[in-house]
């Protein structure tokens, strides 16, 4: 692509934005779809897609993050979010009930990020992680790798699956009035019954398909998904696609489910940036990680194990900080 051609496409992509979201209204500027462009295609493109009620301003940390590295990132607003209105139990916010209307929008999307860069890396948090699993794979050929955050699967408590998957109420957060919340306060429960169908399919797809490699974190103190369906999903891919990475914070650390803004209540986001970071950089597969955090654990250096593996070669910055960053016995004791 030329770089006349390419700066009408970014070009594009921004104004086709604003007329979109100028014409909702928008419920708060911070809805706005977000765009990092360089002046210039990318080794990476990242596509980010926010949580479910939210917008796009749960990815600006890291979209800011990628953007410093380098890369190109978009991060959209999602069908029937943003938008300003009097939302409760009368009148629920105009969320989608139909997963082929998310599946296309980022199909879509996946087209327009093609455009600006080599690679291709999609991330999503909570239901928009499990979008970002459906998209690895629907189409695992076109995607470099896939970044899952605190992806909604199902949720901790079975009863809660069951009453999504048969009740039509209104549901309200608890958290609404965190002051790192800028999107709706509650949601019609069908709203929601889309994406614990998609989970469903999801696990049903990844035993016998291919998909990309990925990057699964979570945080033990999440009280809205089911972490052992977030495991069973790793060790799946892991199968297949050995440079898979799985994260889980420490129960300690009381990280809650809205991880991906340090308003939201995550104040550990230096690392969680500095591991994602370190795994869009690096190619390395899980069984070396594991054993990097095994020999540091008493007390070998970072670099004296990089040098006895002789992989300095493949080691960037961002590894080196995540392993003086993370909680080793938690990469080491994954499995147990």
């Amino acid at each position: 692509m030329t770089k006349s051609n390419y700066s009408t496409t970014t070009a594009g992509i921004i104004e086709q934005a604003k007329i979109r979201e100028d014409a909702l209204p928008l419920r708060n500027e911070k809805c706005r779809s977000q765009f990092f462009f360089h002046p210039h295609p990318t080794s990476k493109v990242c596509l980010l897609l926010h949580g479910f009620t939210a917008g796009p301003y749960q990815f600006e940390p890291l979209g800011e993050a990628f953007f410093q590295a380098g890369y190109n990132v978009i991060a959209p607003l999602l069908p029937g979010h943003g938008i300003a209105g009097d939302w409760n139990g009368d009148n629920p916010p105009p969320l989608p009930e139909d997963a082929q209307v998310y599946q296309q929008f980022v199909l879509e999307w996946l087209e327009q990020a093609k455009l600006l860069g080599e690679q291709v890396i999609v991330g999503g948090y909570s239901v928009s992680g499990t979008l970002a699993a459906w998209l690895a794979l629907e189409r695992p050929e076109e995607i470099e790798k896939s970044l899952l955050f605190a992806p909604y699967l199902s949720s901790s408590i079975k009863i809660t699956d069951w009453l999504v998957s048969i009740l039509p109420f209104y549901y309200e957060w608890l958290n609404k009035d965190n002051p790192g919340n800028f999107g709706y306060e509650g949601f019609s429960i069908p709203a929601l019954r889309l994406f614990l169908d998609m989970g469903e399919e999801i696990m049903e797809r990844v035993e016998n398909s291919p998909v990309t490699p990925m990057l699964i974190m979570g945080s033990e103190s999440d009280r809205a998904i089911n972490l052992e369906e977030q495991r069973d999903l790793f060790e799946a891919v892991l199968q297949r696609q050995p440079n898979s990475w799985y994260y889980c914070f420490d129960k300690s650390l009381d990280i809650p489910h809205t991880m991906m803004t340090k308003l939201e209540g995550n104040e550990y986001l230096d690392i969680l940036i500095t591991l994602t970071k370190a795994y869009v950089e690096t190619d390395l597969p899980w069984f070396i990680i594991k054993e990097i955090a095994d020999q540091m654990l008493p007390g070998k250096s970072f670099d004296a194990v990089v040098e006895e593996l002789n992989i300095a070669q493949q080691v960037c910055p961002d590894l080196r900080l995540m392993m003086t960053m993370v909680d080793k016995e938690s990469i080491v004791d994954e499995d147990e």
